[in-house]
């Protein structure tokens, strides 16, 4: 074993003292990482350490722990010489028991849970609730103080590290990134935002590379090349890298405090250079490379075997104490070796000397505001959205690029918040319709400029990256840390960012029962160039899905909106951008687009969130034949195309029509707060009457979320069918039977007694659906009649 009890002696500019008490607040945190690991009870050894001592599941893991306790040590030490503000990032997965244990030591996990207490009680409750039933994850989690991130997933440590920094100009994020989650695509790709950061306005990003050697049962691709390759890469990365590396705490202690105060120095200058002189290109950030055995301080061999510096020493070095006396025994001389009876005095609590490094109040890296963003957190100004109305005298008869109209409100949400709202997008802001954007801001863009470039500046508010794992990366990161945003995308793509959307409904639902975080500005993804425009793409551009991905999360954190037209659109985005601790979905169209609502009708529909259309309806407020009902901008203009189409040639059916804006309304209210009591559901869908829907994604999405209402039964769905290829708009919707012909067809097929009167017209559908087929593959459009489509006024 390398822990020891006493602090090593070497010359260097390190103070002795401050070489001290470094070492001892580090021995203590990894004496209390051990113990989280392994004890149930006895948490000071006071007492022989017996088997009914252990716990019965010995879960969590030690390889990472003792080298994020050494950095966590010195970046205290350093906020404690400077005064410097700093929240770090833990990106190992496996490294829960460093966070917590430095939590506790510096007092912020009793500040947060007084029944975990600075006491020999306090630790048996902070050793016991580990990984234990009822207890805390073995992750740095949302309980854990100081945190903005979960490792569950690893990969997006540099991304959430840099949107924290965005807009936060005194701030320093050290952002540890293991080298098993080096291996992964978006860390890989997030090395580039170091040329996103702009020194000027934004706080900065320490990446400190933990190179131990291994990940679970391999060894790392990062610690293998050779070192002269990794510093070029880096370098290429537009970073200095420092090399701390080593294994005799003596040495690795005065070798991290030089770098940390030469990368620290280097951070100021460039601030200074930045805000004084106005050097803001060509900048080359600081970072560090920490080498240190995988498991360091941890058993060197158990039973014959090498574990220390190893794979082996990844999760629990030894395994079976309670039934092992030998690993029994090397556990309490390992636990021992830390010096406990040094570090905690006669009550349990930390000794004055083991926690002098400990910055007060809000500089404790475990009680950083910004790691509590709602703390932090500044209304977003918003402009009266209603000024950016599109005119809609008469319903379905003008067209608006609703996304483009979007546009022009965006743009000034952007001026009256220059300091915390931003837009992500991999390339796309432009393509989807947002540009009136750059009006008000450029894209962010830190690297070289050529004369041609348009619309790129160091301060650019716009975040454009082709990678939508570092969107979401750094929208989060800014969304954590209290401020607003917007994550724009073409839908099929938004895919690639999935399981960064679970871990982020996961983070919200567990801080929603946590008293003491506040929430926080909600996830905001506009989803445009959606499945039904994606006519120049084709197939690879056509997928609905992620409305579905998203519905499986608990429906108190969950929106979905599919705004038919410009207006709605507006109300929808002003309604998100004004919430919290929710992720909010919008899909909208970018392409011209029929309007169906003036502003008032609009707000009140979006109210609503779904409603009957009585202008396009011929129920006449009596009990409808059938209700031909939408959710969506493409299924919306062809389901009012289908009820004019019944409107001229069946003009004695009933028809409703009923628009979905909030999809969650079609959720009992006992399954979504949104959602519709059975009452209401029934008075405007009917129990017995057949009910055409039209929707945006899959069909089986719209059963899902009705199949408890009465009127399942006489349900029918048409939707995405997966069916797509490069063609015209309405071609798309043929090929996916949600033309209004076939809505049609089957108001024919469902109405009780209506096939056999209007067998000429099912037929006569069918026909027009060969001719509009028969005209595309002629002329590589549609008919015009089916373009120029309009409601009759």
């Amino acid at each position: 074993m390398t822990g020891t009890t006493a602090a090593p002696t070497v010359n260097s500019q390190l103070d002795p003292a401050d070489l001290h008490r470094i070492h001892m607040y580090w021995r203590a945190a990894n004496y209390l990482s051990v113990g989280q690991i392994y004890l149930l009870d006895n948490p000071l050894l006071r007492e022989p350490l017996r088997a009914e001592h252990i716990k019965p599941r010995i879960l969590g893991h030690w390889g990472t722990t003792p080298g994020l306790t050494f950095i966590y040590a010195h970046l205290s030490h350093q906020i404690k010489r400077r005064g410097t503000e700093m929240m770090w990032i833990v990106g190992p997965g496996h490294g829960g028991p460093a966070a917590v244990a430095t939590a506790w030591l510096d007092g912020t996990y009793t500040d947060v849970y007084p029944a975990v207490s600075q006491d020999a009680e306090g630790m048996r409750r902070l050793f016991r609730q580990f990984s234990f039933p009822g207890g805390v994850p073995s992750h740095v989690a949302p309980e854990t103080p100081g945190s903005i991130h979960e490792g569950g997933e690893l990969g997006y440590a540099l991304s959430h590290a840099y949107g924290a920094a965005f807009d936060n100009p005194g701030l320093v994020v050290p952002a540890v990134v293991g080298d098993g989650e080096a291996e992964t695509g978006p860390l890989a790709a997030s090395w580039l935002s170091s040329k996103f950061i702009d020194p000027r306005r934004d706080g900065a990003v320490l990446p400190i590379l933990h190179l131990n050697g291994y990940k679970i049962a391999n060894p790392t691709v990062l610690a293998r090349i050779p070192e002269a390759d990794l510093v070029a890469m880096l370098r290429g990365y537009g970073y200095e890298p420092h090399i701390v590396a080593g294994d005799d705490p003596a040495t690795m202690h005065h070798s991290m405090a030089a770098t940390l105060d030469t990368v620290l120095d280097r951070i100021d200058a460039i601030w200074h250079g930045a805000r004084y002189e106005g050097i803001v290109s060509d900048i080359r950030w600081p970072m560090i490379v920490l080498r240190t055995p995988k498991g360091w301080t941890g058993p060197h061999e158990v039973d014959g075997v090498t574990v220390e510096g190893t794979w082996r020493s990844h999760q629990v070095p030894l395994s079976g104490v309670r039934d092992n006396p030998e690993h029994l025994r090397l556990l309490a001389e390992w636990m021992r070796g830390y010096g406990p009876e040094e570090l905690f005095d006669a009550v349990g609590a930390p000794t004055p000397e083991t926690t002098a490094l400990v910055p007060e109040g809000q500089r404790r890296i475990s009680a950083s505001p910004h790691a509590n963003g709602g703390l932090l957190l500044k209304d977003l100004v918003r402009p009266d959205f209603r000024r950016y109305a599109v005119d809609v005298a008469t319903p379905a008869n003008h067209t608006a690029e609703a996304t483009r109209v979007l546009g022009g409100y965006l743009r000034d949400v952007m001026r009256a918040n220059p300091t915390n709202f931003r837009i992500m997008g991999p390339d796309e802001t432009a393509s989807n319709r947002l540009d009136a954007v750059f009006e008000a801001t450029a894209r962010n863009w830190n690297a070289h400029l050529l004369p041609s470039d348009t619309d790129l500046a160091p301060d650019g508010r716009v975040m454009e990256v082709l990678s939508e794992h570092q969107c979401q990366g750094w929208l989060e990161g800014y969304l954590l840390t209290g401020r607003h945003g917007l994550f724009n995308c073409y839908e099929a793509f938004i895919h690639i960012v999935d399981a960064m959307f679970n871990q982020h409904a996961k983070w919200l639902k567990v801080t929603r029962h946590l008293p003491w975080r506040r929430p926080i500005p909600s996830l905001n993804y506009l989803l445009s160039s959606h499945v039904w425009r994606q006519d120049h793409n084709g197939f690879t551009h056509q997928d609905p899905g992620f409305i579905d991905h998203v519905l499986n999360k608990k429906s108190e954190l969950i929106r979905v909106y599919l705004p038919p037209d410009a207006n709605t659109l507006l109300s929808t985005m002003d309604h998100c951008l004004a919430s919290r601790d929710y992720v909010n979905v919008v899909v909208a169209g970018k392409q011209p687009g029929l309007t169906y609502l003036p502003m008032d009708q609009a707000i009140a529909h979006c109210t609503r969130g779904l409603g009957i259309w009585d202008w396009a309806s011929t129920d006449a407020g009596t009990e409808p034949d059938v209700v031909l009902a939408c959710a969506g901008d493409i299924p919306t203009m062809e389901t009012l195309a289908a009820a004019d189409l019944l409107r001229r040639h069946l003009p004695h059916l009933r028809v409703r029509v009923v628009n979905v804006v909030d999809l969650m309304r079609l959720q009992p209210a006992t399954e979504h707060p949104h959602g519709l009591s059975d009452r209401d559901f029934d008075t405007i869908f009917t129990t017995d009457k057949p009910i055409i829907f039209a929707f945006h994604g899959y069909p089986w999405l719209i059963h899902r979320l009705t199949y408890r209402r009465h009127g399942h039964p006489y349900l029918h769905v048409r939707g995405f069918k997966e069916e797509g290829t490069t063609t015209t708009p309405f071609d798309m919707v043929m090929l996916n039977d949600l033309d209004r012909f076939h809505l049609v067809m089957d108001v024919i097929d469902r109405v009780p007694g209506l096939g056999e009167q209007a067998a000429h017209l099912r037929q006569h559908m069918a026909d027009e659906r060969l001719r509009c087929r028969a005209y595309t593959r002629e002329h590589g459009a549609d008919a015009p009649d089916i373009r120029d489509w309009v409601w009759p006024g």
